[in-house]
């Protein structure tokens, strides 16, 4: 069964950037959407950005401007770049897999999901 594996977290302070990577535990199909998510201690799970299998992307209104989803299809892999970072970024991060059309941003667009990556935002 393909899992998401995430990598790139990691505690930095606040103005910095960190990049964010998720690729599949096996070969995917780069038609499906896919987006990062992320959810602080004790918050409901909150839509960070997504990516449609053409590049379209839609961005959570607390981050965009300062992040950037983006995917290498060759690579099959998801990126999302952070920058400008803020305390409020701190979270647990988890990228997911969508199905096909328009990039969604409720969780319940998504049936995989990957084990989380922490980011932590302090000084």
């Amino acid at each position: 069964q393909v899992q998401l594996v995430e990598s790139g977290g990691g505690s930095v302070q606040p103005g910095d950037s960190l990049r964010l990577s998720c690729a599949p535990s096996k070969y995917e199909s780069s038609s499906r959407f896919m987006a990062w998510f992320r959810q602080a201690p004790g918050k409901e799970r909150e839509f960070v950005a997504c990516i449609g299998s053409s590049g379209v992307a839609n961005y959570g209104d607390s981050v965009k401007d300062r992040f950037t989803i983006s995917r290498d299809n060759a690579k099959n892999t998801l990126y999302l770049q952070m920058t400008t970072l803020i305390p409020e970024d701190t979270a647990i991060y988890y990228c997911a897999r969508g199905g096909f059309g328009n990039c969604g941003r409720s969780v319940y667009n998504y049936d995989l999901w990957g084990q989380g990556t922490q980011v932590t935002v302090s000084s």
